[in-house]
């Protein structure tokens, strides 16, 4: 049996990712979504054991200490993790693996495994990218202001990653991350987006 891949995605809040890896797994029958440890309060219509794993920060701690993560990070107020044996069972069972993880996480697995493919998914725009935020309508303006800086500082990260998807229209993202993610990466369009607009001050 030959081993799954070891897929990364990252991006900044609201640019859709977690939205674009549920779509692949969808249609994509020998990829699973890797389901994190955190410490942070599940958001609504969010389940234990399906979205994330949701623990304590005790639990977490412990988990550290017992070298159970393939990578941890604190991001904002939270902790999340990656528990190393379940994504090692997933991959030995020829499964592909996608991390949904942070630009942090990203570079402690790059360190730790060979062979990893890393994409980083971008918006359209800062403009779009705000209206995404407030479309959850879950926040404040306190907390989007916090999540645009917060993007900014994720997409200077981008250059570390091995691929850039653009997700403007989401078919076309989708159709792009499974050509990266099946060894057909010429099929993937090129981003469009002005990225020096999307770092700037």
């Amino acid at each position: 049996m030959t081993a799954g891949k070891l897929i990364i995605l990252s991006a900044p809040s609201g640019a859709g990712k977690t939205s674009l890896a549920k779509a692949l797994v969808a249609n994509m029958t020998d990829s699973v979504i890797s389901i994190s440890h955190t410490t942070r309060a599940p958001r609504p219509g969010e389940r234990d054991g399906v979205d994330y794993y949701f623990v304590d920060k005790a639990t977490f701690h412990e988990m550290v200490a017992a070298d159970r993560f393939l990578e941890h990070a604190q991001v904002f107020d939270n902790h999340y993790g990656t528990a190393l044996d379940a994504v090692q069972a997933q991959l030995d069972a020829g499964r592909n693996v996608l991390l949904d993880i942070d630009w942090q996480g990203a570079r402690r697995i790059r360190e730790r495994v060979d062979g990893v493919i890393s994409i980083f998914i971008l918006p359209p725009s800062r403009a779009a990218l705000e209206e995404r935020l407030r479309g959850r309508g879950q926040d404040d303006e306190a907390v989007i202001a916090r999540r645009m800086r917060d993007a900014v500082s994720e997409m200077q990260h981008y250059g570390e990653y091995d691929y850039l998807v653009e997700n403007d229209v989401f078919d076309s993202a989708l159709a792009d991350l499974r050509a990266i993610i099946e060894g057909r990466p010429e099929a993937a369009r090129p981003p469009r987006v002005d990225i020096a607009a999307l770092l700037a001050d």
